[in-house]
């Protein structure tokens, strides 16, 4: 079991007991499971080796106590918890899925179910549409209105994970197929191995000696919930989550070609085709063919190379001009993860956060940074404990502190500020003058008209003290479509007034996506990848934000934390005095 299955139990035991106990003392049992639940993501060990190690103990996990730390135990060894599912048994299972709808918390789930008898997602769309919800309590014609939409983007989502997701899968099926003899070389291949935000399945690409029994190591992968097909090339499965994973064994001489083509995109692909059809020949996942003579198929290289042009990174293979700029000469020479000096936006647990200032200076000095910017919330996100006036003076000194404790690493002092629904900041300007960096954010009323959104952005850049407008968009992957503005009319100030564009590195964010990295760097605008950590082990988010500004055809030199700290602070928008 990994942590992430463990935590997910969790998380639905305390969702289920929202929705279901009506006395407000069980309240205290579900934030328990939420503390259990924050705990198990950010443990940086895998639970299952911590409750086989006869010398340690699970409740030595902060937010574990002994009878979660038996639950867990219960988890890793059956698979799940005989609690989870009594609770689950009381309701009906796809009551469930309207958890994953935008502005849909267990406590709307609890008044749906209680009070409207809706049992899924189908029937809440029904009584959204006839108008029969908002007769509930605190819910209005516009709370229909929010819900239609966050269904259709429900519906769109169905059956597509998060990157992050696919990229951990393929990790560990990588692992276990290796763990075979019989294996040389194992390749994720698709949408994956381009980087898109979204994966719907996983194509794993294999090479060995026998595959029949590459196969049957395959299938005894304890993950998998169903075998889909099973023959001599490709064996295809269901996993417990739900994903679908295709591994195909491959003849180590034609891999190249058969890379080319399960990487895709179809568009990319189609064009080569094109391209290989007008010299008389054939490109196909075996190879380059003129009639029967194979030209090249051994590696990607090779194939590119003998149809005229350099290899083109996969993040690119979207037919979006990668091929002419290939032929001409001018494809980027993209930024790498290697590229990254420093993380400029992070938490602590003066807001939201899991660890202290000097914990996450400490763990990014490890990364090799040379900087972090500290940026906890203002006051306006009450739910992520906010700093109000007072004790965002306090935190300042206490970053302050912590560049003499922890030497190395610049630690500057920050703050996501909130930008409020007239465009104004949620900190006065005389304490925004006394941050090093100041970001800001929008985290309330994202269903404003564009016009009035448009504003709001604009007015929030005009003060001075702005330096990064962090997740610009406001959307969430698989649950919140952008808010609607003028991205011209906001790009264009933001470049003039010298404010930087952040692209949250989350999986759940990716917030500038590639599309508007593209964008951005077309209109010779600067941005930022950062990885909005709550905890030292986000860090390693900082790679989904790399590959989305690869998509977006990003270079080094169009992301400002790839420069050293001095040449950074020098290239941001210069402050009043």
């Amino acid at each position: 079991m990994e942590n992430r299955e463990i935590a997910a139990i969790f998380e639905e035991i305390s969702s289920l007991i929202k929705i279901l106990q009506d006395d407000p003392k069980w309240n205290f049992k579900a934030a328990a499971y939420d503390r259990a639940t924050r705990s198990i993501e950010a443990l940086p060990e895998r639970l299952e080796d911590i409750a086989r190690d006869t010398s340690r103990k699970l409740t030595d996990i902060p937010g574990i106590g002994a009878d979660l730390a038996k639950k867990i135990t219960e988890i890793i060894e059956t698979g799940d918890s005989a609690y989870h599912q009594e609770q689950l048994a009381k309701v009906p299972r796809s009551l469930l899925d309207l958890l994953q709808l935008q502005t849909v918390g267990p406590q709307k789930v609890r008044l749906f179910y209680k009070q409207a008898n809706i049992h899924n997602v189908d029937e809440l769309e029904a009584a959204a549409k006839e108008g029969r919800l908002r007769g509930l309590p605190g819910m209005s014609e516009k709370s229909e209105e929010n819900i239609l939409k966050a269904i259709e983007v429900f519906r769109r989502a169905a059956g597509r994970f998060h990157l992050n997701t696919a990229l951990e899968t393929a990790e560990v099926l990588t692992a276990w197929l290796r763990d075979s003899k019989a294996v040389e070389e194992v390749t994720p291949a698709g949408s994956l191995r381009r980087g898109r935000e979204t994966v719907g399945d996983l194509d794993l690409l294999v090479t060995g000696r026998d595959p029949t029994s590459i196969a049957d190591h395959f299938v005894k992968f304890p993950g998998i919930a169903a075998i889909l097909a099973k023959g001599e090339d490709k064996v295809s499965v269901k996993l417990k989550n739900d994903l679908q994973v295709d591994v195909r064994m491959l003849n180590r001489s034609a891999y190249g070609a058969a890379l080319m083509y399960f990487t895709g995109s179809k568009e990319h692909n189609v064009a080569l085709r094109d391209r290989a059809k007008r010299q008389g020949w054939k490109l196909n996942e075996y190879g380059l063919f003129h009639g029967d003579e194979l030209l090249a198929s051994r590696t990607e290289e090779e194939v590119y190379a003998k149809l005229g042009l350099p290899w083109i990174p996969p993040e690119l293979r979207e037919n979006l001009g990668e091929i002419e700029a290939a032929e001409n000469g001018e494809l980027p020479k993209l930024v790498e993860l290697g590229d990254i000096r420093g993380d400029l936006q992070m938490h602590t647990t003066a807001s939201d956060g899991h660890a202290s200032i000097e914990e996450m200076a400490a763990a990014a000095k490890q990364l090799g940074y040379q900087y972090i910017l500290i940026t906890d919330h203002s006051k306006a996100v009450t739910v992520a404990n906010g700093l109000d006036e007072k004790r965002a003076v306090e935190h300042i000194q206490r970053i302050h502190a912590a560049r003499k404790n922890v030497k190395g690493i610049e630690i500057w002092a920050g703050s996501e500020v909130d930008i409020m629904g007239d465009g104004s900041l949620d900190y006065p300007d005389e304490l925004l003058k006394q941050f090093d960096i100041v970001l800001v954010s929008v985290h309330s009323r994202m269903n404003m008209p564009a016009d009035e959104m448009t504003a709001r952005l604009l007015r929030a850049i005009e003060n001075p003290y702005v330096r990064i407008m962090g997740h610009p968009t406001g959307r969430q992957v698989l649950r919140r479509d952008p808010f609607l503005f003028d991205l011209e009319k906001v790009f264009a100030a933001a470049k003039k007034s010298g404010v930087i564009l952040e692209l949250n590195a989350s999986p759940e964010r990716l917030d500038l996506c590639d599309r508007h990295v593209k964008l951005a760097r077309d209109r010779g605008m600067k941005i930022i990848i950062s990885t909005d950590a709550h905890d030292p082990q986000h860090f390693k988010l900082m790679r989904y934000g790399v590959t989305t500004a690869r998509r977006g055809w990003m270079e080094k030199s169009g992301v400002l934390n790839t420069l050293p700290p001095e040449k950074l602070l020098a290239s941001l928008r210069t402050l009043p005095t």
